[in-house]
């Protein structure tokens, strides 16, 4: 058994070393196959010849925390997403050509939630705290290349709560095997800017790190070009520079591209940067960098520009996980969360509050969309128990750095946050009185910094504030530094320090008024708002009531529904209603845009509730994927759709009065009429952005029409549903590749026999899959579900749930088929190639 698996561990490894981007300088290969893991503590388990052929084996990315059940007695808390924690190990058993003798091999890891230790054979490479943060080790010294190698990581999330939110546990992002020769381009080692931007040409700097690890110094020649998207080259240079052994050296290069295609949100055009390394005549080392050509301004009285044109952020705030897969990144998945964003016309992502997955950023670039790119939840004050302020004094300098260096060529990344909600925002009882000497001890400052304004007069937060700030500045000083501030008053450490080029805040509408008198000459964005609650498909009457829950953020609160109305009328008591929020930011120039609490929902922090709720009521669009209401309502402001949204549905009690409301857009009026006969013609008033009918329920049909001059523009009908009577399965994507990784996510409905959608449908429906495929997840975007995501069966919530299939590597069909009592069976296939 052991020989065998060892043997399917190395011929996964080999397939991988010769199907990723390869040539004789450079190679780069997946890494997540083969692995095996054992969840809790093993003594011994980092030694190369520990026996570990009883451990379950798995890919990467995995996320052992979705695969548990949801328990109050978990120590993440409900705001931890209920979920388990716990120690885990993993390792892999790998061989290596002996043709890769010499050269320089190195493991990369894109993310590891928490405090990872990694082993190879034997050999410990060293310990990374924050689990957000991508980091490399060099394997080089270690290696064998006449006998198996084993990498070994073990993995502590077992001190919690650690995270506000659902965190994940394990590696729960990719990992890399890189190969090189001994002179190359250095770990995120090229930055590339555009200090000058012209429909008729772009000037474009590149910088480049080479480093040699060889033992004798060489002469490198550096060869750069920009290819456009067909591979053309329409720029080139190069240089020349000595490298003393065991040194690395950065290069500095112009070139000018001749009437360049701008990157925009509509056209994200991307331009490829080469950048050849050679020594001695031969090439070491090929690396390539995205780039897009575009200039943008924040403006303090006119928001913000991207290329000379004004635009308004239109963003969203998004959390890490990706509903029932957890934390494990899946990058089909991401795609599906920022497409659906995309389609109610969002152009902005906040990466809320971490560093993110590199697909998240990489489709952000090719999807175009502004990205608040974001460091830090917390500094030196903890907000959980065990959370990374424990770390913070240590490691924020390298974790930052590691942060800005490997994304800071994104085109689509336009500003960075070093903070949301710190408390060091506020004057406290401990350290923030640290006399100016132990102050520069703990932040490494010197007293007489004069670059860094640093006086005896200064908080120790405020120091710190400017810190932060300089280490992004001091790396790419082309992007503004900002935080999400949940203190609006000037004497914010925050603010006073300096160091913000943006002023930013979260919630605090009334204080936007205040904005240019209090931060003069200051550029000013929403960094996050509204944080309305909603659940789908629930609806509290009457609706122009409103709930604003809970009554502080610190009391508990309870309802035994533990649901939120879908109307826009229950929010936070920071917060305001999704309209509310749009009116004051698209009213203010001055405002550049704002992110909205949240774009979906998210596991973990359940606000108003506690336990059994588990996921979030934040969201646009629930776990699963599924629009909410207010969805509809940014459609018909944020994009050039025509619009015709009414809700809620048409199922419910004789003789009840019930609220219709209708977002619409590119008409004058909206008339409903209830079993054909009209209930009146309404018309958006100033400053309204939806119309709304009280009706006494009567079965039958509601229908509303929208006008514009008298001509019909748009019509729906919402019919009374009968019983459940069948299912109905519709795939995102019927053909999906075959790559053991790709997905297709399945809508699964409960339908009447008249194929009416049964809005208060709750069946059971079991789930059976052929064996070339298999199932990744099930929701259905109950905040308060107590099923397993990984479970074979899932109840409808509101007549929906959701099926996720992911691909295995077999060329083919995948059937899956949903049953249910008294419903009729359905089938769907899917495609792999």
């Amino acid at each position: 058994m052991r020989i065998n698996y060892l043997l399917y561990v190395f011929l996964l490894t080999f397939i991988g070393l010769t199907a990723c981007k390869t040539n004789s300088a450079r190679m780069v290969s997946s890494f997540n196959e083969g692995w095996t893991f054992h969840l809790g503590d093993v003594e011994g388990a980092s030694s190369a010849g520990f026996d570990d052929s009883g451990w379950r084996k798995l890919n990467v990315p995995h996320d052992w925390a979705i695969e548990g059940e949801f328990s109050a007695e978990n120590p993440a808390g409900a705001g931890g997403g209920a979920l388990p924690g716990g120690i885990g190990w993993y390792r892999k058993t790998f061989s290596l050509d002996k043709s890769l003798e010499g050269k320089k091999i190195f493991i990369d890891f894109d993310g590891v939630y928490m405090n990872s230790d990694v082993w190879i054979n034997g050999n410990h490479l060293g310990f990374r705290p924050y689990g957000y943060i991508s980091f490399r080790y060099d394997l080089t010294p270690y290696v064998n290349f006449d006998s198996e190698n084993v990498i070994a990581v073990r993995v502590d999330n077992s001190e919690q709560p650690n995270s506000r939110w659902y965190s994940g546990a394990g590696i729960y992002r990719n990992v890399w095997l890189t190969t090189t020769n001994t002179v190359y381009v250095d770990l995120w080692g090229t930055y590339v800017t555009t200090p000058k931007v012209s429909s008729e040409e772009a000037s474009v700097n590149v910088r480049t790190t080479v480093k040699n690890d060889a033992q004798q110094p060489v002469e490198v020649s550096v060869k750069t070009s920009v290819k456009d998207k067909n591979g053309k080259t329409v720029a080139t240079t190069d240089s020349k520079e000595k490298i003393d052994a065991s040194a690395s050296k950065e290069l500095q290069q112009s070139l000018t591209i001749a009437n360049p295609e701008l990157w925009t949100l509509e056209d994200p055009y991307r331009y490829t940067i080469l950048t050849e390394v050679f020594s001695n005549g031969k090439k070491t080392d090929d690396y390539t960098t995205v780039l897009g050509v575009r200039d943008f301004t924040f403006d303090a009285d006119n928001g913000f520009f991207l290329n000379g044109d004004p635009v308004k952020i239109k963003g969203v705030c998004l959390h890490h996980d990706l509903g029932c897969l957890g934390s494990a990144v899946n990058k089909r998945a991401v795609e599906r969360q920022l497409e659906i964003m995309k389609e109610m016309g969002v152009n902005g992502i906040r990466t809320s509050h971490n560093p993110p997955a590199p697909e998240l950023l990489q489709l952000c670039d090719s999807m175009g969309f502004i990205v608040m790119d974001e460091a830090f939840d917390m500094w030196r004050k903890r907000k959980t128990t065990y959370d990374y302020s424990r770390y913070f004094n240590e490691w924020h300098e390298r974790d930052l750095t590691d942060h800005i260096l490997r994304d800071r060529n994104h085109p689509s990344i336009f500003m960075w946050s070093i903070g949301n909600e710190v408390l060091e925002q506020w004057t406290h009882a401990d350290a923030d009185t640290l006399d100016i000497e132990k102050a520069n001890l703990l932040l490494n400052l010197q007293r007489d910094a004069s670059s860094l304004h640093a006086s005896d007069s200064m908080s120790v937060n405020a120091m710190l504030t400017i810190k932060l700030a300089d280490i992004v500045k001091k790396l790419d000083p082309t992007r503004p530094v900002t935080t999400g501030n949940n203190e609006p008053n000037p004497r914010n450490h925050l603010f006073q320090s300096g160091a913000m080029d943006i002023i930013g805040f979260n919630y605090h509408l009334p204080d936007f008024d205040n904005v240019k008198k209090n931060f003069p000459g200051k550029p000013f964005i929403a960094t996050e708002t509204t944080s309305a609650l909603a659940t789908r498909g629930y609806y509290r009457m009457p609706s122009d009531s409103m709930y604003i829950w809970p009554q502080r953020w610190d009391i508990p609160f309870t309802d035994p529904s533990y649901k939120c109305s879908a109307y826009d009328n229950c929010h936070v008591p920071w917060g305001s209603t999704h309209e509310e929020t749009w009116r004051k930011v698209s009213e203010n120039d001055f405002v550049s845009g704002m992110y909205v609490w949240t774009g979906i929902d998210y596991l973990g922090e359940p606000t108003p509730f506690g336990f059994p709720a588990r996921s979030s009521y934040f969201g646009i669009v629930d776990l699963a994927g599924f629009p909410k209401d207010a969805y509809y309502f940014y459609q018909s402001v944020w994009t050039d759709k025509i619009i015709l949204h009414v809700f809620p549905h048409w199922n419910w009690q004789k003789g009840q009065l019930i609220d219709i409301w209708t977002y619409y857009n590119n008409a004058d009026e909206a008339e409903l009429f209830l079993n054909g006969v009209s209930q009146g013609v309404k018309k958006k008033g100033n400053e309204e952005y939806h119309v709304f009918w009280r009706l006494t329920y009567e079965q039958g049909t509601i229908k509303v029409i929208t006008r514009k001059n008298g001509r019909e523009v748009l019509s729906k009908e919402i019919k009374t549903a009968g019983e459940p009577a069948q299912i109905r399965l519709t795939a995102d994507r019927s053909e999906i590749k075959a790559d053991n990784s790709d997905l297709s996510f399945i809508t699964v409905e409960v339908l009447d026999k008249d194929g009416n959608l049964c809005p208060n449908a709750e069946n059971l429906i079991n789930f059976e899959i052929s064996d070339n495929g298999k199932i990744a997840g099930m929701d259905n975007g109950n905040q308060t579900s107590m099923e397993s995501f990984k479970a074979p069966y899932r109840k409808a919530f509101y007549g929906k749930c959701l099926v996720v299939v992911q691909s295995g590597r077999e060329k083919g069909k995948i059937n899956l088929k949903a049953t249910s009592d008294k419903l009729e069976d359905a089938s769907i296939t899917i495609t792999t190639k």
